[in-house]
């Protein structure tokens, strides 16, 4: 979550019913003010038009300071600027109280005989703390505000990566299980004794990439388990000298991952690095984690074109995993592809929040 400043704040939350927050301000403004006028005392008529007349000259310096003041230099984040004027407009607003509220209360209500309440002094305090009082409850209601629409963000944010996480995974399903079933279809044309194995494993396989993985996160050791079996599974299809190559260096087998982030290279790999029956360089696969920091290596030979990638589907794979890898590791890993040397390789590192 973002962390809240006053510019954000101000940005978020410049005019918003204001019919209730004025109406709570002034109700409550007038409240104290009659008591403070009337000393405690019981008000009569005429402390309540002084007390009225009062909020209706104080709520031009206080509108001033919500719409001209507050947007002007808090927005900016002009701390010393806003000082500076808030001084000001609180001073030259109490002199104007003190020297004209009287007069003009005198002469549209001379059926009435109103006494000074308070001196010039007191006059000041008072109209600095109303200006300080309602700033703070104006900040107050900003940030309230500022909350329930962050919140709000959240939750849409939240239920859009749920949405697009599940969208991933079901064209991730669908694409794995076609591969496999190319193998399965591959074994029965060859008649071979070992499809019946071969059905086994892919049902494991099956499994954990449909039901299993239907997690936020999964264990490490559930994510090489799945890498051996799909290597296994590939080993009834392909008849080639060299292996693939799995190097496995895990300080915590408990560590917690996004699942579904490596199978779909290693698929890649084997569908544009492996011929059955040809004597490439193998598979290499490195598996490394400690701490919070995790990190995946796999590399294979790039045979037929230079372009295979760039196939209409051939990189579906890949693009899920990518888009994957914005939505639950913002910020927090690194993709990087390289090919050199007729060699297709991929870097992947991510970094967890707890260890």
């Amino acid at each position: 979550m973002r962390s809240l400043s006053l510019n954000t704040l101000m940005h978020k939350s410049n005019i918003h019913r204001p019919l209730v927050f004025h109406s709570v301000l002034w109700i409550l403004a007038f409240v104290v003010l009659i008591f403070v006028f009337t000393k405690g005392k019981r008000p009569v008529r005429i402390d309540y038009l002084y007390t009225i007349s009062f909020l209706i000259l104080i709520s031009i310096p206080v509108c001033l300071n919500f719409y001209v003041l507050m947007p002007r230099f808090l927005k900016q984040e002009r701390y010393l600027n806003y000082v500076i004027a808030f001084i000001l407009n609180a001073s030259i607003f109490g002199y104007i109280i003190f020297r004209f509220f009287q007069p003009l209360i005198d002469s549209l209500f001379p059926s009435y005989f109103f006494i000074s309440y308070l001196t010039h002094n007191n006059l000041i305090i008072v109209v600095t703390i109303f200006l300080v009082s309602s700033t703070l409850m104006k900040l107050a209601e900003d940030w309230f505000y500022f909350n329930a629409s962050e919140n709000k963000s959240l939750k849409f944010k939240n239920q859009q990566i749920e949405t697009q996480l599940f969208a991933l995974r079901s064209q991730i399903n669908p694409h794995f299980l076609f591969n496999s079933l190319n193998v399965i279809y591959a074994l029965a044309l060859d008649k071979k004794s070992s499809i019946t194995n071969a059905i086994v494993e892919l049902s494991d396989i099956l499994r954990y990439v449909i039901y299993d993985s239907d997690t936020e996160r999964v264990q490490l050791k559930d994510e090489i388990l799945l890498l051996k079996n799909f290597i296994a599974f590939q080993n009834y299809r392909l008849e080639t000298p060299h292996k693939t190559e799995l190097n496995i260096d895990v300080e915590n087998e408990t560590f917690e991952i996004y699942p579904m982030l490596l199978l779909p290279l290693l698929e890649n790999s084997y569908k544009h690095g492996t011929i059955s029956g040809t004597d490439t360089a193998p598979i290499k696969i490195k598996l490394q984690q400690k701490g919070t920091k995790f990190l995946f290596h796999i590399s294979n030979p790039i045979l037929h074109t230079q372009n295979q990638l760039k196939n209409k589907h051939s990189g579906i794979g890949l693009e899920n995993l990518r888009n994957n890898l914005k939505l639950v590791y913002p910020n927090r890993h690194t993709f990087e592809i390289e090919t050199n040397d007729d060699i297709f390789k991929v870097k992947l590192e991510l970094q967890t929040d707890v260890e």
